[in-house]
């Protein structure tokens, strides 16, 4: 009784009028406020502080929409052209309203993710959605802010109606008014990749454009200060300001573009091949975009923003749905040392007519039967779940840069590729097999063949695939992040739980939480993750960087585990450096959330190093509880996760560029109870140019009461595993 008093009671204090068409908007526990008004012209506005800082100085919301086609006939009756006046007015979204209803109510609740970082997430925020009419047009749409303890979020609404029906978007102009020239963690603005290191300042963003560009297989920059979400900040004062979106379905992605005069960013949707930025139909409604905000770094990680703001799991049964720890064919072609490709004869590849057994072997063809069958043996000896092939299916000779529509089948291997004989051998060692999609973005081929692919897999034995979209997207002119491959990407997902298979999807759109409607969406990629460590490196800071841009929408399949820096070990003629160390390596299994994690590395590698290889083989990938204990971006991040099943705890701390020494309590442990952990640790010979593989190991005892200093190396880390004694 007295928790409904209070939801009441809160409800009551939600809102207070400021202006005559303004509202003001106070978070449950009162650090953030939000005022909501119309300026002179009419123009939705609002602002947001934390604690009496300034976080979003005034910024003005609304849409503009492609003017209608005076001479478009829109029946089959000929009725003549429209009349053009008045067409230039009705593409206005931006201003001319006026207040016709205010709604404001607060809600409470905790629920049950499927798999995530703890067991149980809370849902508490109040909500003020506005109704405004613009009467010139005849028309209302509804702007909804959701206020958290932790942060904003507020979406665009539109309810059907006669002069709202069916619209295309030309741009969502949705302001984000900086109050300063924040330190920020940026990538590049684009259409089409993710997959770049991050840069700092948002006054340098245009003059380190340029540089910050790295070629791609797809990339379409538009701005020279546009730049991505999720975007980190850090105010001169000590505010963390964190710029995303949630909930993106049927819509185009958010970019940010940067008037760097004023620091204001304002929002940037994808194109698609026509140029247009969203295809409408009332009722509808726009992603959230959230503005996550504290003045401890901690609070940014551990926000649940992203997720409360998607829909509730739409899957009646989710048991098929588990957490794997895997090992995979992949590092090898990656590195170079192996290969894809089955065969060097053919440069041309017809599907349905190019006869495999006629072409030579070539030697370096990794999906091979063996081969596979060595990496079972591993799995099954050292308890992981599962084992990913890539290249086993034909086609892979002509796959890459030709904008290729029939690339492949998805059901057909190569010769040397027993399917049959590997489902028996993985079962027999009770190993799982999980598939691999490649696209080369051809998606109508992929559609096309989807069911065919997916039904192939159950018979099979796969319930898990990573689906890839390398390469310029088909149909040609259309890009990864617009919103006929946003909805590709969610009708691919959504159809893989009618055959109970989770979905790993790599070089896609970025996620927005939609993991917690459909949790067979088990990760993603969407980012620069460990294959570029093989592609020249990464900066060492990088991984401390990913938590609090990337994973902010949800989990990443980022394949950590590499163990040999010089990737000329693999191969001659790569002369790439890994600029991390061992125990960073470990690390990352707790810092880097997420459901799926690859040890990335070949076996013999890790047999080569078994003491460090330990940590992966007991690492937990199903939590109950997450503390995070340090946080800077791009210096330093060390959380505490708690295994769902064992009780068992695992920390992992991740450094950047420069050696500290990390400090941390065990207060998290439970008191009165004793413990044992294991270090894994850098020394001070470790660097990781010149010494990433030195490592320490040692064990020590631990209670609730007990503190650690902890050296971490330059682009190093350290890894601990905590049992009960």
């Amino acid at each position: 009784m007295n928790s409904i008093k209070h939801l009441i009671l809160a409800g009551a204090m939600v809102c207070i009028p400021i202006l005559s068409n303004g509202q003001q908007l106070v978070s449950p526990d009162g650090n953030l406020v939000m005022n909501f008004s119309l300026t002179a012209n009419g123009a939705p506005a609002y602002d947001l502080s934390y604690k009496g800082k300034p976080v979003i100085k005034t910024s003005t919301l609304g849409l503009e929409l492609k003017q209608e086609d005076p001479n478009a006939q829109t029946d089959f009756q000929l009725s003549g052209p429209k009349k053009i006046e008045g067409l230039e007015a009705k593409a206005n979204l931006m201003n001319g309203f006026t207040v016709a209803q205010t709604q404001t109510s607060s809600f409470d609740e905790t629920w049950t993710p499927v798999w995530g970082e703890e067991s149980q997430i809370r849902n508490h925020y109040n909500e003020l959605a506005v109704t405004l009419d613009q009467p010139q047009n005849k028309r209302q749409i509804v702007i909804r802010f959701r206020l958290f303890n932790d942060g904003l979020g507020f979406r665009y609404e539109f309810p059907q109606q006669k002069e709202l029906n069916y619209f295309v978007i030309k741009e969502e102009h949705s302001q984000f008014a900086m109050a300063g020239d924040h330190t920020a963690f940026w990538i590049p603005g684009d259409y089409d990749t993710q997959e770049n290191d991050y840069t700092t300042r948002l006054s340098e963003i245009r003059g380190l454009m340029k540089q910050a560009i790295t070629p791609n297989s797809s990339q379409t920059p538009f701005s020279p200060t546009g730049v991505q979400t999720a975007l980190m900040m850090k105010t001169d004062d000590g505010l963390y300001i964190n710029l995303h979106e949630a909930a993106l379905v049927d819509y185009s992605c958010m970019h940010l573009n940067l008037d760097d005069k004023n620091l204001v960013f304002e929002s940037w949707l994808t194109p698609d091949a026509k140029g247009d930025k969203g295809y409408m139909q009332t009722p509808c409604r726009s992603p959230w975009r959230t503005i996550i905000v504290s003045d401890d770094a901690r609070d940014i990680l551990a926000s649940r923003i992203t997720l409360n703001l998607n829909e509730p799991c739409k899957l009646t049964d989710t048991s098929w749905i588990k957490p794997t720890k895997y090992i995979g064919i992949w590092w090898d072609m990656i590195t170079g040392k192996g290969t894809w490709a089955y065969t060097n004869d053919l440069y041309s590849v017809h599907l349905d007519e190019t006869d495999y057994s006629k072409t030579k072997p070539n030697g370096t063809h990794s999906a091979n039967t063996e081969n596979v069958k060595r990496y079972i043996d591993f799995a099954a000896a050292n308890g992981f779940d599962a084992v990913l092939v890539e290249g086993w299916n034909i086609g892979w000779e002509d796959w890459f840069g030709n904008s290729k529509d029939y690339v492949f089948d998805f059901v057909t291997p190569y010769p040397d590729f027993d399917v049959q004989e590997i489902h028996r051998y993985a079962a027999e060692k009770g190993v799982e097999m999980i598939m691999h999609h490649e696209t080369s973005s051809s998606v109508r081929n992929y559609e096309r063949h989807l069911d065919n692919a997916y039904r192939f897999m159950v018979d099979n034995g796969y319930h898990a695939v990573k689906s890839g979209y390398v390469g310029d997207i088909i149909p040609r002119g259309e890009h990864h992040y617009g919103q006929w491959m946003v909805n590709h990407y969610l009708y691919a997902v959504d159809k893989a739980a009618d055959y109970k298979i989770m979905v790993n999807a790599h070089e896609a759109v970025r996620p927005t939480g939609l993991c917690r409607t459909y949790p067979n969406l088990i990760a993603n990629e969407s980012a620069r993750g460990t294959e570029y460590q093989a592609f020249g490196g990464s900066k060492p800071y990088h991984v401390a960087i990913l938590p609090f841009t990337r994973l902010i929408g949800g989990p990443m399949d980022y394949t950590p585990g590499i163990f040999e820096m010089d990737i000329s070990k693999y191969n001659p003629n790569n002369h790439s450096h890994a600029n991390t160390t061992i125990a960073n390596q470990l690390a990352l299994y707790v810092t880097m959330y997420s459901p799926l994690q690859m040890a990335a590395d070949l076996p013999e590698t890790y047999e080569r190093f078994a003491d460090a290889f330990q940590f992966i083989k007991d690492v937990a990938m199903e939590w109950e509880k997450s503390v995070y204990l340090e946080a800077e971006p791009a210096e330093y991040i060390t959380i505490a996760r708690k295994a769902k099943k064992t009780g068992e705890w695992f920390v992992g701390s991740v450094g950047g560029y420069n050696a500290r020494v990390s400090e941390i309590s065990f207060d998290f442990l439970d008191k009165g109870k004793k413990y044992e952990a294991t270090v894994y640790s850098d020394t001070k010979e470790t660097h990781y140019l010149t010494n990433p593989q030195k490592y320490e190991i040692r064990k020590i005892k631990v209670t609730s009461k007990s503190k650690l200093k902890q050296y971490v190396a330059p682009g190093g880390g350290y890894a601990i595993s905590i049992k009960e004694i």
